[in-house]
């Protein structure tokens, strides 16, 4: 699997955000909805990566910068032609890389409490997060789990 910068441009890549934020919004309420579209995947203080397995897009995930200590996970996704082959894993474990590289002390991320989101607790748990408060601009929120982990 190759790693690369994306700058969001190509249809694959556009399609699985798509994808991504329908699945949002079949599994949580609106208000609950915390992924970023398009537009805010593109600030200067998101950095957004896709994941290829030969010439097919296997995945995403996105990195933003919540303070020069502190970063936030965004826009995990797997293309479901892909699922259970490593590409959320392998992903993940880059993004965990990069956030040490820049020297972050802690690394968070907000993702659904519904069954639907299950495999991804059970990866973050894998990786070291753990439960926690709410941060940056998000509030309590039934439909939300808040998980971090110090670097």
């Amino acid at each position: 699997m190759v790693i690369k910068i994306d700058d969001l441009s190509g249809t694959a890549v556009q399609t699985l955000l798509n994808e991504h934020l329908q699945h949002m919004f079949e599994n949580s309420p609106p208000e609950s909805i915390h992924a970023l579209n398009l537009d805010g995947l593109l600030q200067p203080d998101v950095t957004f990566w896709s994941i290829w397995e030969g010439n097919e897009l296997a995945g995403c995930g996105a990195l933003k910068e919540l303070d020069s200590r502190h970063g936030e996970i965004k826009s995990m996704r797997t293309a479901s032609s892909h699922l259970r082959k490593g590409v959320a894993t392998t992903l993940l474990d880059y993004i965990i890389g990069e956030a040490k590289r820049r020297n972050y002390q802690r690394l968070s991320l907000e993702t659904g409490s519904m069954d639907y989101f299950k495999p991804a607790h059970q990866l973050y748990y894998k990786f070291g997060f753990t439960l926690c408060e709410p941060f940056a601009n998000y509030t309590d929120d039934p439909n939300s789990l808040f998980m971090t982990m110090k670097l």
